[in-house]
């Protein structure tokens, strides 16, 4: 009895060569797809960037960042007010919003169980999508309450974008402690060391290079709001050197008042919003890029 013996090697050969070019064909699809989606999403960022840049450089000289805009209503002028509220505000906001975040974070990773970590980490949530000016209405109802309608302050716009800032420094800050490996924290309590000293000096050294990533990032979200500031900082022309009393402003409601409330020379309005913004893109690179360094400043060490 014969037996015939089929050789599959050839078809099996042309099926494997044509998977590939299928795969290939979808490859190259897949890439020329998104590095034409990638040009159009940078194309309205490089107008936008290179419109501040030409327009903002017209002023963009000593005067403008030495002098405010007391007295002034036409040309001339600075926004050196606006660059003081805007570090004193920062400032402000940093120190209440960097304290909560990481201890709630602390709290979350380490300690929390049950319903009230739960009942936190929602609210965090919650706190994460509220538009800034819920923000800024519940910073006016309080210093309202507290010393009256129609109080202005640096101090409530610190308030109201600590609002915005803690969530993203719990966010962060929680994500980076959990990245910790548990080996570490375990071999610490097997040498005896109290809970709270490895967290102080094992978990959080180890999680600083993200946390102040990430802290620096939310610091170049809020830098950048306006309407809960217009509530509750309100606008002045003059320097302000006191976060306690009266309106101080930054330079996010400079560009506004620039852009909205022109006087007889138009041009030179539109040329200080112009530059105003150009400093406010040039403070947020600089913020990202910062934060770039300090992550591999901080990073730990492996050699």
């Amino acid at each position: 009895m014969a037996v015939i013996v089929l050789d599959r090697a050839p078809t099996l050969t042309l099926t494997t060569r044509t998977v590939r070019r299928g795969r290939r064909a979808a490859n190259t699809a897949a890439t020329w797809v998104i590095g034409v989606l990638f040009i159009l999403a940078l194309v309205p960022l490089a107008s936008l960037a290179w419109t501040a840049f030409s327009r903002g450089l017209a002023r963009f000289d000593t005067d403008f960042l030495t002098n405010s805009m007391r007295g002034v209503v036409g040309a001339g002028g600075g926004a050196l007010h606006a660059v003081l509220g805007t570090g004193l505000i920062t400032g402000a906001t940093i120190a209440l919003s960097v304290p909560v975040g990481i201890a709630a974070a602390i709290y979350l990773v380490e300690y929390g169980r049950g319903a009230f970590a739960r009942t936190v980490t929602f609210l965090v949530d919650v706190m994460t999508g509220i538009p800034s000016i819920v923000a800024g209405l519940f910073a006016y109802t309080v210093f309202s309450l507290v010393l009256g309608p129609g109080a202005r302050s640096g101090l409530a716009g610190a308030l109201a974008l600590s609002l915005l800032m803690i969530p993203n420094v719990v966010r962060t800050s929680e994500e980076m402690l959990r990245l910790v490996p548990d080996d570490l924290r375990e071999a610490a309590y097997a040498l005896g060391t109290p809970k709270y000293r490895t967290i102080g000096k094992i978990v959080l050294p180890t999680a600083m290079s993200g946390i102040v990533s990430g802290v620096m990032i939310g610091v170049a979200r809020i830098v950048g709001e306006t309407a809960p500031l217009l509530l509750v900082a309100g606008y002045s022309d003059a320097m302000n050197y006191n976060l306690f009393s009266e309106r101080m402003t930054t330079l996010p409601v400079f560009i506004y008042q620039q852009w909205k409330f022109k006087g007889t020379d138009v041009a030179a309005y539109d040329d200080r919003a112009w530059t105003a913004a150009l400093m406010l893109i040039a403070f947020v690179l600089v913020l990202n890029l910062s934060s770039r360094l300090v992550a591999r400043v901080f990073a730990p060490k492996t050699r």
